[in-house]
């Protein structure tokens, strides 16, 4: 980990660290991968505006999430089966991220459990693939509630499951059903193909996000949001955050950089909801642009996974806190003693 400086360094370490196979399936991106290129790349076509003679004697990037208090205005975004990169999954990695007073989305498809998880101290949310059986999804539902997760995140981007070329060319076998910690109670009762084979989409419409909404008194965050117009009809059927996403660039490929996406959103939200995104955040200064373009936080979710594979927990502490010292860096040379203090004038 002492050559590890930036959180783009530890991919490759990764690369050595994990089987071609499972390095494949972490780092890879639908079709020809325009999109997971630019997701990174657009971040660099931005260009902030310090202002000088501030006091940042001292620098707070502390915020809340939904009212719930962070320490940055960073998340752990949700990710599958974390398993593969360590064997304590992702009770490692939420573990690290309350530690660091992180907000951790747990994942549908998690190697381990929610129930797994409900015993560690931080704030959680958990990811949503809602189920063509309405009542497995109604019990993931409530399983999310009773295990402490604060939100419900519903990704709204896999109708279908986007080609993912360079993880078929490794030949990437997804483990079976049974190697998901959230379908074991279901095990005695129903074909564990057919719950994997049901876990998408398809069916996922405004009505029945409407039907979720009626399930829980959790506020729901719409993950997946690209456009204006998906945006404004996510805050008129209720809400509470739109999460600007292209999934890591894993399935429509040619989709659009979250990040250029980013002031359509929150100009169609205006107010209404809060917004955050991911996509190829890598710097605390990719933090600041997405703030200043008016997101309430962002949510990285590769890096962890890398820093996990390559350095297991302490790994993944000494990359949480790679962040952020660069995020609070930033704050102070672009004269922003607290979040709040990031706005659209610091930007080009």
């Amino acid at each position: 980990m002492n050559t590890v400086l930036n959180l783009a360094d530890l991919e490759a370490l990764a690369e050595q660290s994990l089987d071609a196979a499972t390095f494949a399936y972490y780092a890879g991106g639908a079709n020809d991968e325009v999109t997971l290129r630019e997701n990174e790349a657009a971040w660099s076509r931005h260009r902030l505006r310090p202002r000088v003679m501030v006091d940042v004697s001292e620098v707070d990037a502390s915020t809340t999430l939904l009212g719930t208090p962070v320490a940055t205005p960073v998340g752990v975004a949700p990710a599958a089966l974390n398993g593969l990169a360590h064997p304590d999954g992702e009770v490692a990695t939420a573990g690290e991220a309350a530690r660091a007073g992180v907000l951790f989305t747990t994942s549908t498809l998690s190697s381990r459990s929610m129930e797994d998880l409900a015993g560690l101290d931080g704030p959680r949310w958990f990811q949503l693939y809602t189920h063509h059986d309405r009542a497995i999804t109604a019990d993931l539902v409530a399983r999310a509630a009773a295990t402490g997760h604060r939100a419900l995140v519903v990704t709204a981007d896999r109708p279908v499951f986007g080609r993912r070329e360079r993880e078929i060319r490794a030949g990437f076998r997804w483990p079976s059903a049974l190697g998901y910690g959230n379908f074991a109670p279901y095990a005695d009762e129903h074909d564990m193909a057919a719950i994997t084979a049901g876990l998408h989409g398809s069916l996922l419409t405004w009505e029945e996000l409407d039907w979720l909404r009626g399930l829980t008194d959790l506020p729901l965050v719409l993950k997946g949001v690209l456009t204006g117009e998906d945006a404004a009809a996510a805050c008129d059927h209720g809400v509470a955050g739109v999460w600007v996403s292209n999934h890591g660039g894993r399935q429509l490929d040619r989709t659009p950089a979250t990040v250029d996406v980013l002031t359509e959103v929150v100009d169609a939200v205006a107010g209404r909801a809060e917004v955050y995104l991911d996509g190829g955040v890598r710097r605390g200064t990719d933090v600041m642009v997405a703030l200043a373009l008016g997101a309430r936080a962002v949510f990285v979710g590769r890096p962890w996974l890398f820093a996990l594979a390559t350095g297991g927990r302490e790994g993944l502490a000494h990359a949480l806190a790679l962040l952020h010292a660069e995020v609070e860096a930033a704050m102070a040379l672009l004269g922003a003693p607290s979040v709040a203090h990031v706005r659209r004038a610091h930007l080009r």
